[in-house]
């Protein structure tokens, strides 16, 4: 049998012993409301005691108060008949109320509980007599005080056949309610399964807190009684749970068994490549509106910046300054943030690239890249990666052909007669008979579109050659 399936049988069975215990009292209050009928009056926790007090006074009041108690009590006579047989002995019935049976002189009083029980006391309230105590009976007090007849409620609440149909009511009820609370179960578990280990702390310490910090306000409000304490220690240690859990969530970057963590969600963020900031087309990117998020830039990243602008080589030198600007445009105008989250990345000592792709991984950031290297392998550790130039070839104009373009030629091709011209996004265009017109702006028919790994190629033809095709073709 599954574990399920038991579980469920004991929510049932739960549920049935429930429903015959609290069902028929259920079922009584709802006929007495019905008939019209008062409830039956609670019976208030404070009993009235019944005396017969025996006083005695004077000389000797000590000795015969002891031989009439020890009478009484061995049961030799009555409290009525040592008040007649003795003229120094006053009698009175004592009612007293729950304040006066707390003096010390009466606590004694309040411990009797069978009729005929006797007590002596001294010293009541004059120095000079003493009392002797008879129980009489003890009453209970209701709220109304009225005595219940025992007519209320549902006649046939308690019959068998009822309880039967009650049990069955309360075991569909309670496997129902067991099978919500076991799917829930189940839920939760594959949650707290799929939450990370960090995740799994803060949890767990959050609660821990909100038990502790609510622990002195269930002190302090413990004379409210059970249920109202009850109440409010769940509600304060929900409420101080959720602000430690929050708390935790805040300062996660800071708590050691966070550290290095990988997240595994989009956070938005965009993690910029030294390179890119050197190509700088980033920075008119971002200015157009169409890269969204926060903008990262490890620090790693800028001492790599530094490192190349402080290189003896010119041109390299030339493109780190060059990033370094761009960055300096980037913070001018948008939000960059520099290295706080440098700690994801982990050791120091292993390459750029490397951290680039577990601080991505870590934060849930997409990747800023022109490398292709460092492209293929983020992709492969499942790092979303954003090429600009990528882009930039995705929204090149498409020329199909037959398309004419206007074109200036600036060097010789590799065949012979071949000029070549470059189209304002770069592309190549390789125009057949295009030499004589080096340094010219002409018309170019396109003849053919070649993509390649690097972009397309186009190739054409100049005016000439077309004049000369028309000029020989046969005439009809």
């Amino acid at each position: 049998m599954k574990l399920r399936s038991v579980l469920v049988a004991v929510f049932a069975l739960t549920g049935a012993v429930t429903s015959v215990s609290l069902f028929p009292s259920f079922l009584d209050f709802l006929f007495d409301s019905a008939k019209g009928r008062q409830p039956a009056p609670a019976i208030v926790q404070v009993d009235q005691y019944n005396f017969k007090k025996a006083i005695f006074s004077g000389l000797g009041a000590d000795e015969d108060a002891q031989k009439a108690f020890d009478d009484v009590r061995a049961g030799k006579t009555t409290i009525d008949e040592v008040c007649k047989g003795a003229a120094t002995v006053r009698c009175e019935p004592f009612t007293p109320s729950a304040t006066a049976l707390q003096h010390s002189e009466r606590k004694e009083l309040a411990k009797m509980n069978k009729q005929g029980e006797a007590a002596l006391v001294k010293a009541d309230p004059n120095p000079r007599q003493v009392s002797v105590y008879v129980l009489e009976s003890i009453v209970s007090k209701t709220k109304g005080g009225q005595v219940d007849d025992g007519s209320r409620g549902y006649p046939a609440s308690r019959q068998p056949l009822v309880l039967i149909a009650l049990a069955l009511l309360g075991a569909m009820l309670g496997g129902g309610a067991g099978s919500l609370v076991l799917n829930a179960a189940e839920a939760y578990s594959q949650r707290w399964s799929k939450l990370e280990t960090g995740d799994r702390v803060n949890l767990f310490l959050g609660i821990v807190a909100g038990i502790i910090c609510s622990l002195p306000f269930l002190i302090a409000l413990s004379n409210l009684g059970p249920l109202a304490a009850t109440l409010l220690m769940v509600g304060l240690t929900f409420g101080f749970s959720a602000l430690s859990i929050y708390a935790l969530h805040s300062m996660e970057e800071v708590l050691p068994w966070k550290k290095g963590e990988i997240r595994g969600r989009r956070s938005g963020t965009k993690i910029l490549d030294t390179n890119v900031l050197i190509d700088g087309r980033i920075y008119d990117l971002l200015r157009t509106g169409f890269l969204e998020g926060e903008l990262y830039v490890p620090k790693f990243v800028l001492h790599e910046l530094q490192h190349i602008a402080d290189s003896a080589d010119s041109l390299r030198r030339q493109r780190g300054r060059r990033g370094l600007e761009v960055l300096r445009h980037l913070q001018s105008e948008h939000t960059v943030e520099i290295g706080t989250h440098d700690r994801l990345a982990m050791d120091e000592k292993e390459e750029v690239d490397a951290r680039l792709v577990r601080l991505a991984k870590a934060l849930g950031a997409d990747l800023v890249s022109n490398d292709y290297n460092l492209n293929r392998v983020a992709s492969i550790q499942e790092v979303r990666v954003l090429n600009i130039n990528d882009l930039a070839l995705a929204l090149r104009p498409n020329v199909l052909p037959g398309e004419t373009l206007e074109l200036t030629i600036i060097r010789e091709g590799n065949q012979h007669g071949q000029g070549v011209g470059y189209l304002e996004d770069g592309t190549m265009v390789v125009v057949e008979s295009g030499k004589p017109h080096i340094g010219e702006s002409v018309i170019v028919t396109v003849t053919q579109v070649i993509q390649t790994e690097r972009g397309k190629m186009i190739f054409g033809t100049a005016p000439d050659e077309e004049a000369d095709r028309r000029g020989s073709r046969p005439l009809k």
